[in-house]
């Protein structure tokens, strides 16, 4: 779609990326999605992208980013010396947004901006100061209010169980935080989930529901073929952290193998959870049906879709959920929990969203398993699901999902330029 009055548009991405998933993808996408609309584009995000960045633009495969005009800063290294890896991200990210507002101004001193999008991070209880800039702020597609049932929650080890009522309290301090308030008040918010929706509103803040993430379905091999021998293939797929609930597959699929289903499981990633989860599945006697791989890579990943036929996701609180429109582009319907961002991506058309919301621990699990034995006992039944992943997958394009808040965007700035008329 081509808008009749390009917006000059300054969009915030922290963490912005070519070839990535996750946050980097999303703030990629969403760049060159805005640039085949036909707006004008300014990204400013960290330095340290600018490598990939230049290479990709180097590269020409897409023409868009010819369109696009990028902004690069960091916070000063003997500010953020303390930083490493993944510690002392969060407060890193928030000096970034900080440091990043002296840029904008420079920049919007030059360019004029007619709207500011805050992209990622992608966390609703982190405030952007960029509305600063006197002129409108999207703020998100924002997640990080989902949470997991105090029942699921409870079969979590001590460790991951004291950092979820962390993240819970730091969920309630931003609450009374003044400057996320205050971002609110001049903001357009958009929030991930309704959980997210309803601690923004707690907040002071007005927003509604829509998707950051999309995909390209078109470049995926759509396979309809269901596996005929051996059983039925299940593949997770992410970190193997305990809230992303992989213990619980794990038990998902004991408890449906006592009931002879032919099941099978490969898990792919890494974490702390991992040795915790072999052993369980040692314990459970269904070590011979699980499949553990290192860390793979895009393509590797993809060839893992292509050879199984559910995605098993049974995450306590994502807010979204990128590896499920994958699997939906491969054909592979997924069974999850109703929480968070899989339990709006997942319906009866595509999978299994699995209702826990007053279950305790024993009836969540024996209410996954039994989606995973309706699976598996009906070769029509997951092809049937698989079309529909497919059919998902096509309605959920990163052009789809930026429409979903542009085409709103956009109308009322033409209304704003014509009563000015």
């Amino acid at each position: 779609m081509k808008v009749e009055k390009p917006l000059r548009i300054l969009l915030s991405a922290y963490a912005c990326e070519p070839g990535k998933g996750s946050e980097p993808g999303v703030g990629w996408n969403w760049a060159l999605s805005l640039a085949r609309r036909g707006h004008q584009v300014w990204v400013i995000t960290r330095t340290n992208n600018r490598e990939a960045i230049e290479h990709a633009v180097s590269e020409g495969k897409q023409p868009e980013l010819a369109k696009l005009n990028w902004l690069y800063y960091d916070v000063p290294k003997w500010a953020s010396w303390w930083k490493k890896g993944g510690r002392g991200v969060h407060l890193y990210y928030a000096l970034w947004q900080r440091g990043v507002l002296g840029v904008a101004l420079r920049a919007h001193t030059k360019s004029q901006f007619d709207l500011v999008h805050h992209i990622t991070f992608g966390v609703w209880r982190q405030p952007c100061y960029l509305y600063k800039l006197g002129v409108p702020l999207i703020f998100g597609p924002v997640g990080g209010g989902e949470a997991g049932t105090k029942y699921l929650l409870q079969t979590l080890p001590l460790k991951d169980r004291l950092k979820e009522s962390l993240r819970a309290f730091v969920n309630w301090m931003a609450l009374f935080n003044p400057f996320l308030r205050t971002c609110f008040k001049h903001a357009y918010s958009v929030s991930k989930t309704p959980e997210t929706a309803s601690w923004v509103g707690r907040a002071g803040g007005t927003t509604h529901v829509s998707f950051e993430i999309g995909i390209d379905a078109s470049a995926f091999k759509f396979n309809s073929q269901v596996q005929q021998t051996g059983g039925m293939r299940c593949l997770f797929a992410g970190r193997m952290l305990g809230w992303k609930g992989i213990h619980l597959a794990i038990m998902a699929i004991a408890k449906a193998k006592q009931q002879e289903c032919k099941i099978s499981l490969t898990l792919v990633g890494r974490g702390p959870m991992l040795m915790q989860v072999g052993e369980l599945a040692r314990m459970l006697d269904i070590e011979n049906q699980i499949e553990f791989i290192d860390w793979l890579n895009q393509q590797e990943l993809f060839q893992q879709y292509r050879v199984h036929d559910v995605l098993l996701f049974p995450s306590l609180h994502d807010s979204s959920g990128n590896v499920i429109l994958e699997a939906f582009a491969h054909g592979l319907p997924v069974v999850c929990f109703k929480l968070g961002g899989p339990g709006v991506l997942v319906d009866d058309t595509c999978g299994r969203a699995v209702d826990v919301t007053d279950d305790d621990s024993e009836a969540a699990i024996a209410k996954l398993a039994s989606a995973l034995i309706e699976l598996s006992d009906s070769q029509d039944l997951r092809k049937t699901l698989s079309e529909g992943a497919r059919r998902r997958a096509e309605r959920s394009t990163w052009d789809a999902t930026t429409a979903a808040i542009y085409d709103v965007i956009e109308s009322d700035f033409s209304k704003a330029t014509q009563s000015k008329k």
